[in-house]
């Protein structure tokens, strides 16, 4: 692995491609014989760092359309939460299903899973098939698999039947020193980023931008009020950069001081600090109070000047589905993906249907919108919000702080990269936003 290291310092793609692959990897993993060693206990008694290995693993075959990366960076991102936990359900079942969809896929079926669905690093081997990407290539993924077979995906690849969440739903995440993607995963690495901050957008950047931006998503407008949850996290953070760039205006929900500041940093000025107004949005497991709907909604009001929002971006789930519906302004769109608090939603139809009000369904972002949301990052218009970066022997405890919602912004871990503050090539461009990326890291 040190020659390759050192192939990458020197900017040596004709080495990379021609020295031998390592027999093996470190990789974060859980293991399939512990699925049950959280039985009894609550979700928030489950502890990542009991389940979460940094084992080493067998670097797989490159088969067709596919490239082998050397991970520099990595991140955590709440669906590596699920799969430490394993809820709702474990991710073994994910692995053998799609072993049995081809061939190619049957190498995924194994005793570990290793995990993350975020990178930035480079182009160590591509298979057959493969002309865009070659060895040597800085490069970021997105996190959709899809082999775009079947009709359906062909409009819109999040459609088709056969697309899957890579390092989730997929083996040879990007947790790890070597990660295995689909070449129609790849991106151009930012390269005014260091190698921490270009790998920790990628799910939530896309994510977001087909949540509000895009015409499958909310089709946000200059003018919009937008009412943003966890307005300082991976995703929300990257929602409010899309709001403020679009002429948008966000109302920020958070649930700290810290996190308020954070969202100001970023140039937003309403904000709701949900633990200092004392929301209870639940009398109790099984009855919502409406009353604090309301008193949610008079909040907003009172920051906007009497505007309700046009958009709702939706993402914890139970815990805020029913204010949320409340909330929208009548003919207002609710957009959702995840459910981070738990995902039986229940609200107040009459809310819904006889205010004309409609619910979106957002899962990731297809290539194209993945594309486009990395460019805007490229181009210097969005900025990656990276709170704390770990070693890949910490990935336990981060993991921990993202479950624990002990974190702000995006949750780094350093792979191959020896330290932080690596990977940068445009230094001009860095210089430019200098100031935004260190507000936003909160430096």
């Amino acid at each position: 692995m040190q020659k390759i290291l050192d192939a990458i310092a020197a900017d040596e793609p004709d080495a990379l491609a021609t020295l031998p692959l390592p027999e093996s990897y470190r990789g974060v993993t859980v293991h399939a014989d512990e699925t049950e060693m959280f039985a009894g206990r609550t979700t928030a008694e489950k502890d990542p760092r009991e389940s979460l290995h940094l084992d080493e693993v067998a670097t797989p075959e490159v088969g067709p359309g596919e490239a082998l990366v050397a991970v520099m960076a990595s991140a955590i991102n709440y669906n590596t939460v699920w799969t430490s936990i394993f809820e709702p359900m474990s991710t073994f079942g994910f692995l053998e299903r799609y072993a049995k969809s081809s061939p190619l896929a049957q190498k995924h079926d194994l005793p570990y899973h290793v995990v993350g669905s975020d990178l930035a690093g480079v182009v160590l081997r591509t298979g057959p098939g493969v002309t865009a990407w070659k060895p040597g290539d800085r490069v970021v993924a997105h996190c959709l698999d899809v082999r775009l077979e079947h009709h359906a995906g062909h409009d819109d690849t999040m459609l088709d039947p056969e697309q899957r969440i890579w390092g989730f739903e997929t083996n040879f995440g990007g947790l790890a020193e070597l990660a295995l993607v689909k070449a129609n995963q790849l991106m151009p690495k930012p390269e005014h980023l260091t190698w921490e901050e270009a790998a920790s957008p990628g799910l939530v950047n896309s994510t977001a931008y087909r949540q509000l931006v895009s015409p499958r998503g909310a089709a946000m407008k200059q003018g919009d009020t937008v009412l943003i949850w966890g307005a300082s996290g991976g995703l929300g953070s990257c929602a409010t950069q899309f709001a403020l760039n679009g002429g948008a205006t966000p109302v920020c929900v958070v649930s700290s001081p810290q996190k308020a500041e954070l969202a100001r940093r970023m140039g937003a000025e309403l904000i709701i600090d949900r633990s200092a107004e004392g929301y209870r949005f639940w009398k109790d497991e099984n009855t919502q109070d409406p009353t604090e709907w309301k008193r949610f909604g008079a909040k907003i009001r009172e920051l906007t000047g009497g505007d309700d929002p046009d958009i709702v971006f939706e993402h914890p789930g139970r815990e805020t589905f029913g204010a949320s519906v409340f909330v929208a302004k009548r003919g207002g769109t609710i957009v959702t993906c995840a459910s981070t608090s738990g995902f039986n939603h229940q609200y107040d139809n009459r809310y819904l249907w006889m205010n004309l009000k409609r619910i979106i369904g957002s899962h990731f972002a297809n290539y194209r919108e993945a594309w486009e949301a990395n460019r805007l990052i490229a181009k210097g218009k969005i900025h990656p919000t990276v709170s704390k970066v770990y070693s890949l022997e910490d990935t336990g405890q981060a993991a921990h702080d993202v479950h624990r919602n002990a974190h702000q912004g995006k949750v780094g871990v350093l792979c191959l990269a020896p330290a932080e503050g690596l990977g940068v090539r445009d230094t001009e461009l860095r210089e430019r936003h200098l100031g935004a990326i260190n507000r936003f890291r909160g430096v």
